[in-house]
């Protein structure tokens, strides 16, 4: 994929994300600054290290959807991890080097899927080459032309058969190496060297087991095989190393978790102080451990989001704060805005309704007045009680579409409209009551 313009990017995360403009802006020159970099020379790259960028803003207003789409439109090893699953070092749980090693991983799935794509013409070539010599064992060496000729003329229109899909439904029976369990990367580095020596020795017995399959699923279960074979394992793992210093991406969810407030003086959770601490080397870059090399991460973008509502930026550790120097607020959601994500993204909620429904042969339809009112309630409702911004549009079009989507069976066929009568009947009561709203919505 070509390396998009701020602009290109902004118009990409504005099909599925209304508003928060100044979030997408950042995000869009962080990643066209990852592309500049590399178009510079060596010393010069090594002296530009990323800005990274700390994105403030209450729950459901869009911070983990903006990383969400990040993820399908790049092709750069990506990670999204929430600050909360961590432990310092010392305590029961994952430490913060894990997610550098899982980033690592995402970067070597990436490039093998790339490879396997550049490769599949010689991929399936060894898928069909082994699944028709099992129906047509080659001949012996020594046999006579007449009989090399006619074997010639059989593959061929085995071959043809198998290439029309003819053969799917029939068995074979194949000699399948058998899959050795893969190493965790997630754990300490001296543990899995343990676990990889006790791997090399169970696959040095190279086992293979005999398997009768169908056509269709023998395809399958030969193309890990040969991928294994045709894929230069070791330049991969290289690649996806150098794609993951230079390119990968971080986005850190939930940081306001680990955040100690100064009003906090029981400190109750010490581990969180200690997260943010085993945090800032490799946010400031340091070398971390993996079973694919070492690798710096003096070059990843970290990306952080959290809602701050009990504690404030300011609550993390200077340092830490000093490591994200580009700040974005993101703006509470209005009654225009939950308006707007109910109709204007690619795949909005209602969209996402309609195709459900449309499996079971009902044709659902929102007039304008029922949209209105599903953003006036989600809003009042966030006002009210607690502020859960777009989320909050799941809940009361589940509570308006209950009884539509219970009998879908028996309306197979027809068109059912959704007019603002229905909403205000569903819903007025359950908003006007404050002890049910909070309970109901």
């Amino acid at each position: 994929m070509k390396a998009l313009t701020p602009k290109e990017t902004v118009a990409y995360l504005d099909q599925y994300i209304i508003g928060q403009k100044d979030a997408k802006k950042a995000i869009a020159v962080a990643l066209r600054n990852r592309y500049r970099r590399m178009q510079l020379d060596e010393a010069m790259q090594e002296e530009i290290s990323p800005k990274n960028i700390l994105m403030i803003g209450s729950t459901g207003v869009g911070k983990t959807e903006i990383a969400r789409r990040l993820a399908k439109m790049m092709s750069l090893p990506f990670l999204k991890v929430e600050a909360s699953k961590y432990t310092e070092v010392g305590f029961v749980g994952r430490d913060v080097e894990s997610m550098v090693r899982d980033l690592v991983l995402a970067s070597l799935n990436l490039v093998k899927n790339e490879e396997k794509q550049k490769q599949q013409g010689a991929i399936d070539a060894y898928v069909q080459k082994r699944i028709i010599e099992a129906l047509l064992p080659p001949l012996p060496s020594g046999s006579p032309q007449s009989k090399q000729d006619e074997y010639a003329r059989s593959y061929e229109k085995m071959k043809e058969r198998y290439e029309k899909g003819e053969l799917d439904n029939l068995k074979v029976e194949l000699e399948l190496q058998e899959s050795v369990m893969e190493i965790s990367d997630s754990v300490p580095p001296e543990m899995a060297k343990v676990q990889e020596s006790f791997i090399k020795i169970l696959s040095s017995t190279n086992k293979k087991t005999k398997k009768e399959l169908l056509i269709k699923d023998a395809k399958e279960a030969l193309k890990g095989e040969a991928s294994e074979k045709l894929l230069d394992m070791e330049a991969v793992k290289q690649e996806a190393l150098r794609r993951a210093e230079n390119g990968g991406i971080i986005f850190i969810d939930e940081i306001d978790k680990i955040a100690v407030s100064a009003n906090n003086q029981s400190r109750q959770d010490p581990s969180k102080e200690g997260v943010q601490r085993d945090l800032l080397p490799i946010v400031e870059g340091s070398d971390v451990s993996t079973k694919y090399g070492i690798i710096k991460t003096n070059h990843i973008l970290f990306i952080a989001a959290g809602a701050f509502a009990l504690s404030k930026p300011s609550d993390l550790i200077p340092e830490l704060q000093g490591r994200f120097p580009l700040r974005v607020e993101l703006d509470s959601l209005d009654e225009e805005t939950l308006y707007a994500i109910l109709t204007q993204p690619k795949n909005s909620l209602l969209k996402q309704y309609q195709a459900l429904l449309e499996t079971e042969g009902v044709n659902l339809e929102f007039n304008d007045g029922a949209i209105r009112a599903l953003a006036k309630v989600a809003h009042q409702a966030n006002e009210k009680t607690e502020d859960i911004g777009a989320r909050r549009l799941h809940t009361v079009i589940e509570k308006v579409l209950e009884d539509i989507s219970f009998d879908a069976d028996e309306h197979s066929g027809e068109t059912i409209v959704v007019d603002e009568d229905l909403v205000h009947r569903k819903l007025d009561a359950v908003v006007g009551d404050e002890d049910s709203s909070r309970y109901i919505l």
